[in-house]
């Protein structure tokens, strides 16, 4: 299913798509290149927004949950993509160790690590799952709604202390599925002998999204000059804002200056292309996922005239962590529809290949809100038929392969973003 886009609004998008296409060998080529010079993160997802004048990434996630939400079709190609990266680091690998998130009782969340566990035992991998859980303490089965079981096991160090696994368990290869935002639990620690993927700095206790999309400005700028277009138009403006405190009123000055200043920026660009809608920016926490900590602002003076709810609601993202530094981030409207309901097209990656992704609708919202928010719900992209290549002599628009594919050349552009944000801010970077 293609969602239906605002048609008054093609006119950028179309042109943008059209030189994307015509480009498509030095595009690829262009990737090849850099794949050369830098490793892609094990896995990503990229939230993107589609509002017919622009089409960006707003949000980059390398600990994805949702592998529940892409299409069967898809699996062949995500298992041919995890063969391809788990050679690259641990080629005669046996055993792999999943430790996914540790709230356990969330089925939606549980059915991502079966999809994950399905994945990996068809590239050859015995996989079993190792808690963080501190309750824990022996095997713990966990139903899903099919009837399969999840075994959840304790962590075990070696005799040495040097490797992490499970009772007569010893993996090659560490996969992380939880995004470490409460921090980097000791159980991780020193593993010198072993992969750990992602590697521990890719975590929210030490990512930063303000490195990502200062990394992203540097691969489109690159990327714009290839295809010959704005580069506004495939990038958010940002700024950032530090040292806030939402419940004591500190900072907001310095956070209404941001605002402003990002703000700013974006009428000027409307000014220049003739757009319409009403600017807005997103703030949010600079660490942090879950779709908490958000808000959309139109006026600078809207961060100033909080009330207590929405103070509160800043001040805590996921695991009732603090908020101080945030991200203000050019707003992106989504005027992709299905059934009159808001939707945005999220991007899965594994190695440097896309291999599906969805759509998270959501009917309760404006096409100026963020989705990631209860009530969602999720329609596979099947990138669509998933054996059609895109089709340069199609008018624009009209073909969905070209969409998807539009949707992955920008996706693979943030995975390759977040490959310089990790190698810049690795602890150890010589590993690279």
């Amino acid at each position: 299913m293609v969602p239906h886009l605002v048609t008054a609004l093609n006119g950028p998008l179309l042109e943008l798509e059209k030189k994307i296409l015509e480009a498509t060998p030095a595009i690829e080529r262009w990737f090849r290149l850099e794949w050369q010079e830098h490793t892609p993160p094990f896995y990503c997802s990229v939230d993107l927004r589609n509002s017919g004048f622009k089409l960006a990434p707003v949000d980059t996630n390398l600990y994805p949950g949702g592998f529940n939400n892409l299409a069967p079709e898809m699996l062949p190609l995500a298992v041919q993509a995890a063969m391809a990266g788990i050679e690259k680091y641990c080629p005669d690998a046996k055993n792999l160790l999943l430790i996914p998130e540790r709230h356990t009782r969330n089925t939606f969340y549980l059915q991502n690590v079966a999809r994950l566990i399905q994945i990996f035992r068809q590239t050859g991998l015995n996989v079993r799952l190792g808690s963080l859980s501190e309750d824990i303490k022996e095997p713990t089965n966990l139903e899903l709604p099919d009837g399969s079981i999840l075994t959840l096991e304790p962590l075990e160090r070696s005799a040495n202390g040097r490797r992490l696994g499970l009772a007569g368990f010893d993996p090659c290869t560490i996969l992380l599925n939880n995004d470490l935002s409460a921090g980097i639990p000791a159980a991780l620690g020193n593993l010198n002998e072993q992969t750990l993927l992602p590697p521990l700095h890719a975590g929210w206790a030490v990512r930063r999204k303000t490195n990502h999309f200062a990394a992203y400005d540097e691969v489109v700028k690159k990327f714009a000059k290839i295809v010959d277009v704005d580069p506004w138009m495939l990038n958010p403006y940002f700024g950032k804002a530090s040292q806030i405190n939402f419940h004591e009123r500190i900072g907001e000055d310095v956070l209404a200056a941001q605002v402003d200043m990002v703000l700013t920026k974006i009428r000027k660009k409307y000014k220049e292309y003739g757009i319409k809608e009403k600017p807005f920016v997103i703030v949010k926490a600079d660490a942090g996922t879950y779709g908490m900590g958000i808000m959309t602002v139109h006026d600078a003076s809207e961060v100033k005239d909080l009330n207590r709810k929405q103070r509160n609601k800043m001040s805590v993202v996921k695991e009732g962590l603090e908020v101080s530094d945030v991200i203000i981030q050019e707003g992106v409207h989504t005027f992709e529809q299905i059934n009159e309901a808001v939707a945005e097209p999220v991007v899965y990656m594994m190695d440097r290949y896309v291999i599906g992704g969805f759509y998270r609708v959501h009917s309760g919202r404006g096409v100026d809100e963020n989705l990631n928010a209860p009530g969602a719900h999720f329609v596979p992209l099947a990138f669509a038929q998933q054996h059609a290549l895109p089709d340069v002599h199609a008018k624009p628009g009209t073909a969905s392969p070209n969409r998807f594919y539009m949707y992955g050349v920008v996706a693979r552009l943030a995975l390759l973003a977040a490959s310089l944000e990790l190698e810049k801010t690795d602890p150890n970077p010589d590993a690279y």
